[in-house]
């Protein structure tokens, strides 16, 4: 079993154990940095660690392992996500330079999630991972990240780009970047797509991104108080 299979546990395990709230085999995130949960392994029972880390009405999300489900708790299931990979560079894209996301950036990067990326990035999600941006008429026009992550696998996250650029190939550029960088690093890069996300989908295909395994992608809520 690969640390990807369940990577939501395997980075705050791991790579993000600094950043964990944890409680024995169940761990999350701070909500500030991402709504994610993970537990070691499906089928534990971890009513108390979940009570302690999840407020009433909160809902969380989870890849990979779920817990038994307590009573007052809600597991839904949306979807399958396509978790894909690559283990050879990819050929470089030329285009505008590539500028290293910092915190005195966070305002422009989380203006464009909002509006392109606005489900499960945080205010302090770029604090996970290495960010980059092209930035276009001084106006942040695409990006990539780190999220997720083990000792030898990085998470390609948030790549998008704003409407207003669309079809310059700024998205295959970044991800091409980050994809060899993390290569050379000696380290897998591994995304996660959904199956709706067909054009998306398609420009990791053409890329050489390949499936990996399908991994279902769910909520769990408690009841409110």
């Amino acid at each position: 079993m690969h640390g990807i299979d369940n990577p939501f546990w395997a980075a705050l395990d791991s790579i993000h154990a600094d950043l964990a709230l944890r409680c024995g085999e169940v761990a999350r995130y701070p909500a500030a940095y991402a709504p994610f949960l993970g537990v070691a392994a499906d089928g534990i029972e971890a009513t108390e660690a979940l009570e302690q880390l999840v407020a009433p009405g909160e809902s969380v999300y989870l890849i990979g392992a779920v817990p038994r489900v307590p009573a007052g708790w809600t597991l839904e299931t949306f979807g399958v996500l396509a978790q894909m990979v690559r283990d050879a560079p990819l050929q470089g894209v030329d285009g505008p330079a590539i500028v290293a996301l910092s915190p005195a950036h966070r305002a422009d990067v989380l203006e464009l999630t909002a509006l392109v990326y606005p489900h499960y990035f945080r205010e302090r999600t770029m604090d996970l991972g290495r960010y980059f941006g092209i930035y276009e008429d001084g106006r942040l026009a695409a990006m990539i990240g780190e999220r997720l992550g083990t000792a030898d696998a990085r998470e390609m996250s948030a790549i998008c780009t704003h409407p207003d650029f669309h079809g310059r190939g700024y998205a295959r550029r970044l991800t091409a970047m980050l994809t060899n960088d993390t290569l050379a690093g000696g380290r897998l890069p591994f995304l996660h797509v959904s199956y709706v996300n067909t054009h998306a989908k398609a420009l990791y295909e053409r890329l050489g991104y390949r499936l990996r395994a399908d991994v279902p992608f769910r909520s769990l809520r408690r009841a409110a108080a």
